[in-house]
C-alpha cells in the first residue's frame, strides 16, 4: 500500500461504487493494492472497468454484499441512513468513512492540487491531469467525469502530484490540505446544504484556509463571487494569491481569446510577455478554465511554456460539450450543464462555433431544489437556443417538492422569448427534437441526469 494510506483502506467496501467520485477513489485504491469491493444500483461500464482492476462489484444494495472482514465502508453524502449495507456495517462495528476522508488519505504525503468552484471543476481538473501527464510528471488524479472511456476518471501515478476535484456541495472539500487550491467561481447552489451566499463564502473561506503554509490560491479575477472571496482571504497567513482572467488587474491576464471552430486560441500576458496556446474545446468559459490550470502548474514550479504547449493535448471530457456523432447532417453534442451559468456558457460557446447553424436543446432539469431556486434563470438561459424541448425534473437523491415542475423553467423561457416545448416522455422528446432538426443544425442534450443517454437515440432517429 502507498505510504500514509490507513490500514482501514486495505479492504474497503464502497456503497454506490459506480458514482463518479466513488469509482475514482476505488480505482486508485485497487491500483495501490487494496482488495476493493462495493455495490451499485445498476451495472455499468464503470463497474466493468473496476472489475477489470480486480474489484468485486455487486449490483443492487443488500446487507449480504458486505463482507464481514471489510476494513471499512466508504459512503458519499448521497447514501441514505437506511441503506441495508450501511446498517449492516453498524451492526458489525465496521468503520464508516466518508468519500472525502478516503480521498484526503490518498493525497497524504503528495503535492495536492484541489480544484473548487460552483462549476468548471471537472474540466479544469481534467486539463491539469492531461497536461501534467503529457509532460511526463505521471500525476495521480481523481476527476468527476471520464476523460475518454469508462474508468478513466482516476489514476494512481508514480509522480508526487495529486490533482483532485474538491466538491463544495456538502462541505467535504474542507477535508483537503492542498499545496495549490483553485477557485474558479463562487455562486449560490446546492440549496439543500446552503441557505445563503454568506454560508457559501464561509465554506470557501474554510477551504482556502486549509491550503498548506506557503501554498497558493489560484482564483478568478472576473467572477464576482471569486473576487469577493479573494477580498476575504487575501491576508490569510502565508497564503500566496494568484488571480487570473480578463480583468486588467489580473496577475495572469487573458489578452485575447480567438474562436477557431470547436477550438480556441488563447493569449495571456505573463510577466510582461505574451504567451499563446490552443484549447481543444470552444468558448470563453473553457478558455478561462485552461488559464486557471496554467496558473496552477506555474505555482508548482513548472515552466509556463511547457504547460502552454502541453495544454493542447487536452481534448475534452465526457459530457462537457462532447460530440456524440452526426446523422443526416446534424451534429449531436452532450452537455453536462445544469446550473444557469453553465448553461449560458455552453450555449454561448456553441453559438460562437455554430456560425449560421441553429442550436436545438433537449434539456433535463436536475434536482427539485435547484429548479425551485434557479428555474427562472434556467429558462432565461434556454432563450439563447433557437428551440428547446424540456423534460421532467431528474430527481437524483431528492424527493419531489410540491408545485415544483419543469413548467417553472418553460414559463420563464417563454417569457424571455424562447421557442420551447415540454416533453414528459423521453421517447416523445427524442422524436420531437429529431423532427425539428435540419442539416447543419447542432443538437445539445443538456443536463446532469440521464438525458445523456438520449444522444444515441436522437442519432438513430435522425438516421431514419
Amino acid at each position: 500500500m502507498a505510504p500514509g494510506l490507513p490500514s482501514a483502506m486495505d479492504r474497503p467496501h464502497f456503497i454506490g461504487i459506480g458514482g463518479a467520485g466513488m469509482s475514482g477513489i476505488a480505482k486508485i485504491l485497487a491500483q495501490r493494492g487494496a482488495k476493493v469491493a462495493g455495490s451499485d444500483a445498476r451495472d455499468s461500464a464503470t463497474a466493468e472497468a473496476l472489475r477489470a482492476l480486480g474489484a468485486t462489484v455487486h449490483i443492487g444494495h443488500d446487507a449480504a454484499h458486505l463482507a464481514e472482514d471489510a476494513s471499512s465502508v466508504v459512503v458519499s453524502s448521497a447514501i441514505r441512513a437506511d441503506n441495508p449495507e450501511l446498517a449492516r456495517a453498524t451492526e458489525l462495528g465496521i468503520p464508516v468513512v466518508h468519500r472525502s476522508d478516503a480521498l484526503a488519505a490518498l493525497m497524504d504525503g503528495l503535492r495536492p492540487i484541489a480544484v473548487a468552484g460552483t462549476h468548471g471543476k471537472t474540466t479544469t481538473t481534467s486539463m491539469l491531469a492531461v497536461t501534467l501527464s503529457s509532460l511526463g510528471l505521471d500525476p495521480s488524479y481523481a476527476i468527476g467525469g471520464d476523460l475518454d472511456a469508462p474508468g478513466t476518471n482516476a489514476l494512481h501515478g508514480e509522480g508526487d502530484i495529486f490533482v483532485a476535484e474538491a466538491d463544495e456541495s456538502d462541505r467535504s472539500f474542507h477535508k483537503y490540505t492542498p499545496e495549490v487550491a483553485i477557485v474558479l467561481n463562487v455562486e449560490l447552489d446546492h440549496h439543500a446544504n446552503y441557505a445563503s451566499m454568506d454560508e457559501i463564502y464561509e465554506s470557501f473561506e474554510t477551504f482556502v484556509g486549509k491550503v498548506v503554509p506557503g501554498g497558493t490560491l489560484v482564483v478568478s479575477a472576473d467572477q464576482p463571487g471569486a473576487v469577493e472571496l479573494t477580498r476575504r482571504v487575501r491576508d490569510l497567513g502565508e497564503l500566496k494569491v494568484v488571480t487570473y482572467g480578463e480583468s486588467d488587474n489580473a496577475d495572469l491576464r487573458i489578452h485575447k481569446i480567438t474562436a477557431r471552430g470547436l477550438t480556441s486560441e488563447v493569449t495571456v500576458l505573463l510577466d510582461g510577455k505574451l504567451l499563446t496556446f490552443t484549447v481543444s474545446v470552444p468558448g470563453r468559459h473553457y478558455a478561462n478554465n485552461a488559464v486557471a490550470a496554467l496558473a496552477a502548474g506555474i505555482a508548482l514550479g513548472i515552466p509556463s511554456r511547457n504547460l502552454a504547449g502541453a495544454l493542447k493535448s487536452y481534448t475534452g471530457v465526457k459530457r462537457r460539450l462532447q460530440l456524440k456523432g452526426e446523422a443526416a447532417g446534424v451534429q449531436v453534442i452532450d452537455s453536462y450543464a445544469h446550473h444557469p451559468t453553465e448553461m449560458t456558457a455552453d450555449l454561448e460557446a456553441m453559438r460562437s462555433a455554430a456560425g449560421e447553424s441553429r442550436i436545438l436543446v433537449l434539456f433535463q432539469p436536475h434536482l427539485f431544489s435547484r429548479t425551485q431556486e434557479l428555474g427562472t434563470e434556467m429558462g432565461q438561459a434556454l432563450a439563447l437556443a433557437d428551440s428547446s424541448v424540456v423534460l421532467d425534473i431528474y430527481p437524483a437523491r431528492e424527493d419531489p417538492i410540491p408545485g415544483i415542475t419543469s413548467e417553472l423553467i418553460i414559463d420563464a423561457a417563454r417569457a424571455a422569448g424562447a421557442d420551447v416545448a415540454a416533453a414528459h416522455d423521453k421517447a416523445e422528446a427524442v422524436r420531437a427534437i429529431a423532427g425539428m432538426a435540419k442539416p447543419g443544425d447542432l443538437v445539445l442534450t443538456m443536463g446532469a441526469g440521464d438525458v445523456t443517454d438520449l444522444g444515441p437515440q436522437i442519432l438513430a432517429e435522425l438516421s431514419k
